[in-house]
């Protein structure tokens, strides 16, 4: 069954394509600037593995190892062997770039394997509204730099999957090449990728569209240059590769070349044409380019395909396609060569959606090919692999098929096909899911089966609409995600044994759960043929589908009485509708437009909220009906995001706006009759609780907003007087506006929402609660705050010749710090290279970091952090003592 959506990315970020996309700021925006304190947070995922489209993986072939994986929206990723893990690499994207965490290509240098390129831009119409970029790094990723384009790329657009369009001279390592969609041509680079320009004597930008017909923009722009592949046998070190293939959405002009490094470029003749080349793959050894054909450019469909093989010296093309064309119902795309043996070929059946996709296998470049699985006798199949997803075993989505469909699937989207250059058994592949793998591929050779398996662990690739965190039972959070539906985590360290099903919503939209008698959830959500709604009374182990109103398209937004008792339903296509029990039958509620946001009261079982267009509606007879607020100035579109306080009756905090109108955070303690904007929170995008501090009486608030001039996730303690900053400038994720949470058990954890990277969350170092931010900004030069200090310092991450490090510096005295400058020195000649939420400067050994500008005030008994990149050149001990000023700290 298709499980993902053209535009499931899209939709994730809101009600509509462009809804999600972050505001930009008012010009002259007044609001006053509040004073922020910063505090030390440890960031992870609610492990999911997986969950999206893997469109490209990238192994550096000089550097055993080293590989890199790609997303359609949830950023770039590099293989940790140690661990068998992926790291992820932009997260430091924020949420004025967000369209950068969709990464149309990587590539990894061949010549200096520090060196790694990432092409990111989301979107290529309107919805995105920045242009692309290609960052630059040269510590794998794990600082960039970045050179803007003056146009737009598309890593979420149709095409996708095609590729690499980013490529590096593999001998002069200076050189780069980047194929551009909508009609802008190639683009090279002669200085590492600090500049390009673009390559005006290339004949051909592409021209095909998936959908001329579309006015969005989305499926109607032109898919461009797809993939660059250099011959690494015309070129010596140092020296500009001379021989340089190029493949062009051009269904009749499929494949050009330069033999001059890029002076001149010529149609290579005899190609073959009504197809769209997919990968181009050359093996320099036997003189073969390969080359992978489809009538569309996926990475959902695709109706026919073929397989080529061109020889380089003599220029003769051979159709070497593994099953005959006129009896193809899908394209080509996955596409490797083994690099051991040259002769080894493998290409995938990315658009085999039914009964599953299909991997091909040939050990005589392309002469003769094997089947992952064939069948017997239809309907049985025979498969040379066996799958464990033990580690994942959500990936059978609970499904039960008739043969000759299998569960889990071998794959869908298989676009991203790559066999270890080093390990002739290491292959990895690319789903709409997952990655898999196996490590003993070459037992297809032999006839015994091998081994498939999620290598997958540290992705973490799905869209979050909605989140959840119940006061007891044994579910910690509830997850409403776009194409796997969500998860019931009981344990956020373990991947859930499976997603919610009966019925398994492709997309949801909205769950809930009763205050006051937590067993009692619900969710909405998308199908596609069933209910849109589904009632669990067991905590969310077990679930029933509802029945669904007339008219209903979409699963909108949904509520939950404090008690269970009733609830109320905002779906798409129709009006609000309420129930009581659990959706055997809906009356339509009166007083609120469709499309309303509904929220329940957490206190009143029969006091209902809602939102629309500016204005706010109360029900207080279980939804039956709304009356209007007569309260103004709240947000007048419908990008709006509000909840009600648990244990406090008509306590109601409201987040969202845009920039031309109200944006910011709103609070009401008479039940939307009336709403206070608070003045410290220029803008604001989600809003939720989670366990008061210790000491405190209310509970403790979060948020995703801009306060004191930053953009960020901020906490208060004291009901919105004073704000901290949570997350730094290496964790921003993008787009962080759907949902927030925080965990009322565990003070100081939040759960965050993102658009791609998963479900985030974070947990406090300050014990105490300690959380006044108040005061000036501080600074000044080398101050020298008195009382004591403690520090922990934490290496987070290493890699040959590098690492990254998290300090945590604690005003353990009684006094508060107006500025701070904390030093040490290193042993084995570590460098500091970048640094985030401070300045440093080094001297020798010796390092001193000083307060940012808005992290300067520490109030007694409060944290800061900051974090840091560095070279190595020998060991990496770690520092033995610090000052703050002249007085030593604490190290723990």
């Amino acid at each position: 069954m298709r499980r993902i959506s053209v535009l499931a990315a899209v939709l994730a970020l809101g009600a509509g394509p462009a809804a999600g996309a972050p505001p930009v700021p008012a010009a002259g925006e007044s609001a006053p600037r509040a004073a922020v304190a910063a505090e030390s947070y440890t960031w992870k995922n609610a492990r999911i593995d997986g969950g999206g489209f893997v469109p490209g993986i990238v192994f550096n072939r000089k550097e055993k190892n080293l590989a890199y994986a790609r997303t359609d929206i949830g950023g770039a990723y590099r293989w940790q062997q140690s661990t068998k893990t992926w790291t992820p690499l932009l997260d430091s994207v924020g949420w004025d770039e967000w369209g950068h965490t969709g990464v149309v290509s990587i590539a990894t240098d061949s010549v200096d394997p520090y060196r790694v390129y990432a092409a990111v831009g989301t979107y290529t119409n309107s919805w995105d509204p920045g242009n692309g970029a290609v960052l630059r790094s040269t510590d794998r990723g794990g600082t960039w730099r970045k050179a803007d384009l003056p146009f737009k790329l598309g890593g979420n657009m149709p095409g996708r999957g095609m590729g690499e369009r980013l490529a590096v001279d593999p001998n002069r390592n200076s050189v780069l090449y980047l194929g551009a969609p909508s009609g802008k041509g190639l683009w090279r680079s002669t200085d590492s990728g600090a500049t390009w320009s673009q390559v005006t004597d290339f004949p051909d930008p592409g021209n095909y569209v998936a959908d001329p017909a579309d006015t969005s923009g989305y499926g109607s722009d032109n898919q461009g240059i797809v993939w660059v592949t250099f011959d690494e046998s015309t070129g010596s070190a140092g020296s500009a590769t001379r021989t340089i293939y190029v493949g062009v959405a051009d269904k009749d002009n499929a494949v050009y070349r330069s033999t001059d490094a890029g002076a001149t470029w010529q149609r290579i003749p005899g190609q073959p044409t009504g197809y769209l080349p997919h990968k181009g793959v050359l093996d320099a050894v036997n003189g073969y380019l390969y080359i992978a054909y489809s009538d569309t450019g996926g990475p959902y469909d695709g109706g026919k395909g073929r397989l080529m093989r061109y020889a380089t010296a003599t220029g003769t093309w051979t159709d070497i396609s593994p099953v005959a064309e006129a009896d193809t119902y899908f394209g080509y795309s996955g596409l490797t060569v083994d690099r051991q043996h040259p002769g080894t070929v493998m290409a995938t059946g990315y658009s085999s959606w039914w009964p599953d996709t299909q991997i091909f296998r040939s050990t005589d470049s392309g002469a003769t090919w094997s089947k992952a699985w064939d069948y017997t006798s239809y309907p049985d199949r025979e498969n040379r692999y066996t799958m464990d997803v033990s580690s994942s075993p959500w990936l059978t989505w609970g499904a039960d098929p008739s043969p000759p469909e299998q569960t889990p699937k071998l794959g869908w989207m298989t676009e991203a096909l790559e066999i270890d250059p080093f390990d002739s058994d290491r292959m990895m592949y690319g789903t709409g899911a997952t990655i898999y793998g196996t490590e003993d591929l070459t037992k297809w050779d032999s006839g015994a089966k091998f081994t498939v398996q999620p290598m997958v662990q540290g992705l973490e690739e799905t869209a979050v609409n909605d989140l959840a965190a119940p006061p007891s039972g044994g579910a910690v959070l509830f997850s409403a995600l776009g194409d796997v539906g969500g998860f019931r985590h009981t344990d956020l360290t373990k991947v859930p044994s499976m997603m919610y099903t009966s019925p398994n919503f492709t997309t949801t939209t909205s769950v809930d759960f009763a205050e006051s008698n937590p067993a009692t959830v619900v969710r909405a959500g998308n199908l596609d043929s069933g209910p849109h709604i589904a009632f669990s009374t067991d905590n969310g182990a077990n679930w029933s589908g509802g029945s669904d109103p007339s008219g209903v398209s979409g699963g909108g937004t949904v509520a939950a009485a404090a008690d269970g008792s009733r609830f109320v339903w905002s779906p798409e296509g129709t009006g609000v509708q309420y129930t009581t029990g659990f959706g055997t039958s809906w009356s339509a509620s009166s007083g609120i437009p469709a499309g309303a946001i509904v929220e329940s009261d957490r206190v009143d079982p029969k006091t209902f909220y809602g939102f629309k267009s500016g204005r706010f509606y109360v029900s207080t007879d279980g939804g039956a009906t709304f009356t209007a607020s007569a309260a103004t100035g709240l947000p007048t579109g419908d990008s709006v995001r509000f909840k009600a306080l648990p244990g406090g009756k008509g306590d109601i905090w409201l987040a969202g706006g845009a920039s031309d109108g109200p944006y910011g955070l709103w609070h009401s303690t008479d039940g939307g009759a009336t709403f206070t904007k608070l003045a410290n929170v220029e803008q604001a995008d989600t809003v939720g609780f989670g366990r008061a501090a210790p000491g405190a009486s209310y509970q403790t608030l979060y948020t995703s907003a801009k306060i004191g001039g930053v953009r960020g996730i901020f906490r208060s303690t004291d009901q919105g007087a004073t704000w901290t900053r949570i997350n730094d400038d290496a964790h921003q994720w993008g787009w962080t506006g759907a949902a927030i949470t925080g965990d009322p058990r565990v003070y100081g954890r939040v759960y965050v929402s993102t658009n791609g990277r998963g479900v985030i969350y974070g947990d406090t170092s300050d014990a105490g609660g300690g959380d006044d931010g108040g005061g000036d900004d501080g600074g000044g030069t080398d101050p020298t705050p008195s009382g004591a200090c403690a520090v922990t310092y934490r290496v987070t991450d290493e890699w040959p010749g590098g690492f990254q490090a998290d300090v945590q510096l604690a005003n353990t005295g009684t006094a508060a710090w107006n500025g701070w400058s904390l030093a040490w020195s290193f042993a084995d000649g570590q460098k500091v290279t970048s640094m985030w939420n401070a300045g440093y400067s080094q001297s020798g050994a010796a390092v001193t970091v000083t307060n940012a500008g808005w992290n300067g005030t520490v109030a007694a008994g409060s944290s800061v952090g900051f974090g840091f990149t560095g070279s190595l050149s020998g060991g990496n001990t770690q520092p033995a003592s610090f000052k703050v000023g002249d007085r030593l700290c604490s190290v723990g």
